[in-house]
């Protein structure tokens, strides 16, 4: 492929990344926000401060290729993150709210995990090293808030699998209560023994 077109190509993406990451920095505190455990909330904060290196990272790009750092409507992230929105908006706050708002945030990821894969690779066909460098940086960024998403998952998978052996118990125990009989009222007991000491 002609050089020229292949760095054309790599700006387009670069662009779309960047727009993209901006999206993401005031897209973050909000879900941060609706986040019910307080590790979740956490992780996601720390992630928005990885995007906003992010953001700076890319301008670093441009500037290796020689090129105004400017985004172009990104209408992928736009719509991950009105699904994460409205997914976070229509349930209560919830483990079950919780583990939507990591399906949505893992898309987030696996999209951005795709997009840089591909700068990347354009970018080393380029022999530009600086700027592949900078961006399998953003990429391993992102491969590390995608695992720290699914672990997080797992723990809430298993606070799910608690509380339903906890209702389990509970429902055991209530139904062994009503099985159990009463013990005769004491009244009956008194009547007989007025009786004997006549």
């Amino acid at each position: 492929m002609d050089q020229e077109i292949l760095q054309e190509c790599l700006v387009d993406q670069l662009r779309d990344l960047y727009d993209a990451e901006k999206q993401l920095v005031k897209a973050l505190p909000k879900l941060a926000k609706q986040c019910n455990s307080e590790e979740l909330a956490e992780a996601i904060t720390e992630h928005l401060q990885e995007t906003e290196e992010h953001v700076t990272r890319l301008e670093q790009v441009f500037e290796a290729l020689g090129v105004a750092a400017k985004g172009k409507t990104c209408k992928g992230m736009k719509g991950l993150i009105d699904e994460a929105s409205e997914q976070a908006d229509d349930d209560e706050a919830s483990v079950a709210r919780d583990l939507a708002i990591i399906a949505a945030a893992q898309r987030v990821e696996h999209y951005e995990i795709s997009a840089y894969g591909t700068a990347r690779t354009m970018a080393e066909q380029l022999g530009n090293t600086e700027a592949a460098q900078l961006l399998e940086e953003t990429e391993e960024e992102e491969f590390a808030a995608d695992s720290k998403l699914s672990e997080l998952a797992m723990e809430l998978y298993e606070q799910l699998d608690q509380e339903d052996s906890a209702e389990e118990v509970d429902e055991e125990s209530e139904k062994t209560e009503a099985a159990v009989p009463k013990r005769p009222e004491a009244e009956g007991t008194r009547v007989s023994r007025g009786k004997a000491a006549r």
